[in-house]
């Protein structure tokens, strides 16, 4: 197994009477994307800024690579904020190499970063260009190029794919998958909750600072029970919604979806189906990320 790279431990903050993050446990292991989950409000970007060192925890202890707070944390981080911060009017090659000299990385070797990385993302004519001249998604390639173009070991990505077309959404998670494969950990949060079930290993949900759910996706998945089911046939099958334990038939185009109270209802609108018509596709389908979003806070993630 590899090594914990970030272990938060009871970690707590406070503002005057609020509690923004109450007793978070958070164990993110090299070569991991770990997901940090929560509405807004829920304490995800205050236990993002505590992580990288911005403000300091009331209780609890943050270790990173084993150590406590030092100004190593410069280099070892790399941080991609929901709100971008990059000034339009200066070129990309000006503002990221700087922003890389801080975190002190030399600069022909920050150089040699920057243009690997705008090949990467198939822009290499972007170094010259100011940052304004640059649509949305390109400028959301730029800042995530300044999170990472000192080769930080631990990647802090706050909705990476914000303002992206699917392609590029496409081509940005190759690369954070890349970065994952290399050994870097990463804390990962977004409200796409397709991106996390495809990127994310272990999860923790947060609802009002508090810890709702947290550990492996798949084994939480494991804990909730199936209660939907696809059926795709040839012909439309009549009857299913007066199956003992069906609450609900959504037909859709090509298929239909049915809501039951517990999957063994499944043999019986199995049965049905094959009755009348040649049944295509039967599939009792585990619980998606949302759903269980929902029935653990009681709220949808926007």
């Amino acid at each position: 197994m590899s090594a914990i790279t970030l272990k938060l431990e009871q970690v707590t903050k406070h503002y005057g009477t609020k509690t923004a993050v109450n007793g978070i446990d958070i164990e993110a292991r090299e070569g991991e994307i770990f997901g940090l989950l929560g509405a807004n409000g829920a304490g995800k970007t205050t236990t993002m800024r505590m992580v990288l060192g911005l403000i300091l925890p009331d209780g609890g202890t943050i270790r990173w690579q084993g150590h406590g707070y030092t100004e190593e944390l410069k280099r070892l981080m790399g941080y991609l904020p929901e709100e971008r911060g990059l000034y339009p009017k200066v070129k990309v090659s000006d503002q990221l190499l700087y922003l890389a000299e801080l975190r002190g990385t030399p600069r022909k070797e920050a150089e040699r970063s920057l243009k690997m990385w705008l090949e990467r993302f198939e822009v290499p004519e972007y170094y010259d260009k100011k940052v304004e001249e640059l649509s949305k998604g390109n400028q959301q390639k730029i800042q995530f190029i300044a999170a990472v173009i000192h080769n930080p070991a631990i990647l802090i990505l706050d909705e990476p794919f914000s303002g992206l077309d699917p392609v590029n959404v496409e081509l940005l998670k190759k690369q954070v998958k890349e970065l994952r494969n290399q050994g870097k950990t990463i804390l990962f949060s977004s409200h796409r909750m397709d991106h996390v079930e495809e990127l994310c290993e272990n999860v923790c949900i947060l609802h009002r600072s508090n810890t709702m759910l947290k550990g492996s996706l798949k084994a939480i998945k494991r804990s909730f029970p199936r209660e939907r089911i696809i059926l795709e046939t040839e012909r439309a099958v009549e009857g299913l919604a007066s199956i003992p334990g069906v609450k609900e038939v959504i037909p859709h185009q090509a298929w239909t979806e049915i809501h039951v109270v517990d999957p063994s209802v499944g043999q019986d609108i199995l049965q049905a189906a094959m009755r009348q018509t040649e049944v295509n596709r039967f599939q009792i389908m585990e619980p998606t990320l949302n759903e269980i979003f929902i029935k653990t806070v009681g709220g949808d993630l926007e």
